[in-house]
C-alpha cells in the first residue's frame, strides 16, 4: 500500500468498526471500536509512513491515532512535536502508545521526561513518570532511586488516578529492579495502600505494588 491517502485509511478504519468493541474500550475511556488485531494487521500492510503517520495524528480520530503510533518513524519526529502529540493524545490508550511506541525510542527522550515529570497536568506528569520507570529498569545510572521514592511516598497516595498508576508504576519496578530499595519499596507499598483492592483477573499480577515486587522477584529468582 505504498503513498496510501488518509482517506483511503480513514474508510478502512470505519470498516473495522465493531460497535461491541467501542462498548468495551469505552469503559477504559477510549473511543474507537477497532479490534486491536485487526489495527495491528492493518499497519503491517501499510509498513512504515512518516508522512501518512504524522497526517493520521492530527485527525480526531482515536485508531487513526493508534495507528499512527504503529507505522511512523520515532527518531523523525523533533522534541516540540512529541510535546504537542502527547497534549493532543486525548484518550488513554493513544496517550499510551505514544509514549511506548514512540517517545521511548526518541532521541528526545530523556528530555521530555524530565520536562513532563514536572507538568503541573497530572496526565502529561504521568508520561513522564512512565519514561521514568523505564529509565529504572533498563537505565538506571544518574538517577536518585531514594530520591523517587522520597517523592513517591509523599504524593503518589493523593495523586490523581493516571499520575498515580504511573507512581505506582515506578515504585513496584524499583523493588523489582533494585534490591537495595526492596524493603523501602515494599514498606512505603504497604502504608500506603495505593491499588490494594484493584480488582485482578484470575492468573494476573495484582497492581498492587508489594504483591507486584514479590511475585515478580519470584519468578526472577526460578529462571
Amino acid at each position: 500500500m505504498a503513498e496510501t491517502s488518509v482517506a483511503e485509511v480513514m474508510a478502512e478504519l470505519a470498516a473495522l468498526e465493531d460497535p461491541k468493541a467501542r462498548k468495551v474500550n469505552e469503559k477504559h475511556g477510549d473511543d474507537h471500536g477497532v479490534n486491536l488485531g485487526k489495527l495491528r494487521a492493518l499497519a503491517k500492510r501499510l509498513k512504515t509512513q512518516q508522512e501518512l503517520a504524522r497526517q493520521l495524528w492530527e485527525t480526531d480520530d482515536t485508531a487513526a491515532k493508534l495507528l499512527a503510533t504503529l507505522i511512523c518513524r520515532p527518531k523523525a519526529f523533533e522534541r516540540d512535536e512529541l510535546d504537542a502529540m502527547l497534549r493532543a493524545a486525548r484518550t488513554p490508550k493513544a496517550h499510551d502508545w505514544l509514549v511506548n511506541y514512540v517517545v521511548k525510542k526518541s532521541p528526545h527522550a530523556e528530555e521530555l521526561r524530565l520536562a513532563w515529570s514536572a507538568d503541573p497536568d497530572p496526565v502529561i506528569a504521568s508520561a513522564g513518570w512512565a519514561l521514568t520507570t523505564e529509565r529504572v529498569a533498563k537505565k538506571p545510572e544518574g538517577l536518585d532511586l531514594a530520591e523517587l521514592l522520597d517523592v513517591i511516598e509523599a504524593d503518589m497516595k493523593g495523586a490523581p488516578d493516571r499520575l498515580q498508576w504511573a507512581m505506582n508504576s515506578c515504585l513496584a519496578q524499583i523493588g523489582i529492579s533494585h534490591a537495595k530499595h526492596r524493603d523501602r519499596a515494599l514498606d512505603i507499598g504497604e502504608r500506603l495502600e495505593v491499588l490494594k483492592d484493584y480488582p485482578t483477573p484470575p492468573n494476573c499480577t495484582s497492581p498492587f505494588a508489594p504483591i507486584w515486587i514479590t511475585e515478580m522477584v519470584r519468578r526472577q529468582q526460578d529462571e
